[in-house]
């Protein structure tokens, strides 16, 4: 069978459509990526072919930052949001143009089903309902209305609150891209934000996460019968060249706390990394840092702490003593997998809802990254240092899904909803 997998984003966001579409593959499947350009190399190194989708995806992981930053730190400012907004805006238009969806029908001629990576999927969804295909996604966080993550709210509110901000990411630029391409694929102009078309088309919704972050949306979401399955969290886990540099320094010295924020860069690297070398200090840890997105040359070196690219969390995590890091899916599931206590600083809202399901399991504490302090980050690590969140850490470990698990539950998942045709 063809599958065809577009996925927009950073490296986190593709790397559940790498996993899914890499085992097809091994499967034997005819299987064809689309990323945005700067992560075509990232793709054919898992050993699958790609196009070039969108554009660079950076300059989008920067406005995502600063936007959210100024909505949890300082919403008054308006102008601020505003100017934000539109720059998103600007640069969705300049992404998602009629020639880069022209690639995307040419790429699914032919196709037995389109698995939607989670960014910008209603563009996929378009496609996928122009050829009269099934469409499946890709959801590594509760992206659909639902009354489990705003916890703060009644379930009733917390749902009508997601619903609401569904018609609003539908509006404005979105909207207007969105009518563009619905015209010349000779579709009816949409009424409804897509979320709520992708369900009533009957789409196969894969939750490529863990569901004891969430244990209500299983019951919440039976509605839909077989159609929200959760499969655990989808990583790659491959090795990389620093792997066996890492284990030796780790094996030199007590077991690190590792540091890492992702691939989206850090506004301030300097003073960043110059607190958590002065916090570990503080505390007689050891620190070893992934770079992740943020210029290594920005990061001051000390006795104590260690500073490498990449590296194979899987491998890495087991050797250490709680991780600290931005809140994306995939590091948070390596941290627990491993049965380590997690601190999350988070920049963007789903990393908040992941913050909020580590303190209901009492594995670890979060807190916003633009908030933190050298005050406030040694307070934090004392806390989940704690003996008794190691204890319950290794706990949550053993309910966790396994990797090898996870991944041929999505594979089958996706072959069985191809086979079926299901389309409403």
């Amino acid at each position: 069978m063809k599958f065809v997998l577009p996925s927009s984003g950073g490296r986190g966001d593709i790397e559940p459509s790498l996993v899914v579409g890499r085992e097809l593959q091994r499967r034997g499947h005819d299987v064809h990526m689309a990323v945005a350009p700067n992560l075509v190399g990232f793709a054919e190194a898992a050993g699958l072919s790609a196009i070039p989708y969108g554009i660079d995806s950076r300059p989008m992981a920067d406005l995502q930052r600063d936007y959210w930053t100024c909505v949890f730190r300082t919403p008054w400012r308006m102008q601020e949001l505003d100017r934000l907004g539109r720059a998103i805006g600007e640069f969705v238009a300049t992404c998602w143009t009629a020639e880069e969806n022209r690639k995307l029908l040419s790429l699914a001629d032919g196709a037995d089903l389109i698995v939607a990576g989670l960014g910008f999927e209603q563009f996929a969804a378009n496609v996928a309902e122009f050829y009269g295909i099934p469409l499946a996604t890709l959801q590594f966080y509760p992206v659909r209305a639902n009354g489990e993550v705003l916890r703060f709210l009644p379930a009733p509110l917390g749902r009508a609150a997601l619903t609401a901000y569904e018609k609003l990411s539908w509006s404005g630029v979105m909207k207007e891209i969105e009518d563009a391409q619905r015209s010349e694929l000779v579709l009816p102009k949409a009424t409804t934000p897509w979320p709520q078309r992708i369900a009533e088309r009957g789409s196969l919704e894969i939750q490529a996460y863990e569901r004891i972050y969430f244990p209500g949306l299983p019951a919440e979401w039976s509605t839909f019968g077989d159609l929200r399955p959760f499969v655990g969290t989808l990583a790659l886990g491959s090795p990389t060249e620093n792997d066996a540099e890492v284990l030796s320094w780790i094996d030199s010295g007590t077991p690190p706390i590792f540091f890492g924020f992702g691939t989206i860069p850090l506004g301030s690297a300097r003073d960043t990394f110059r607190m958590i070398a002065a916090v570990c200090e503080q505390l007689g840890e050891r620190a070893l840092v992934s770079a992740g997105g943020t210029d290594a040359s920005e990061i001051p070196q000390f006795d104590h702490l260690k500073v490498v690219g990449a590296m194979n969390y899987a491998a890495i995590f087991p050797s250490c003593r709680a991780v600290v890091h931005h809140g994306g899916s995939g590091t948070l599931a390596a941290g627990l997998r491993a049965g380590l206590p997690t601190l999350i600083l988070s920049t963007l809202l789903d990393q908040r809802y992941f913050g909020s399901a580590i303190k209901r399991l009492k594995v670890g504490t979060a807190q916003r990254f633009s908030t933190t302090t050298q005050e406030s980050l040694a307070a934090n690590l004392r806390r989940i240092l704690a003996p008794e969140y190691a204890v319950r850490a290794q706990a949550v470990a053993t309910r966790m899904s396994r990797p090898d698990e996870s991944v041929a539950l999505a594979a089958d998942l996706v072959e069985n909803f191809a086979r079926l045709q299901r389309v409403g």
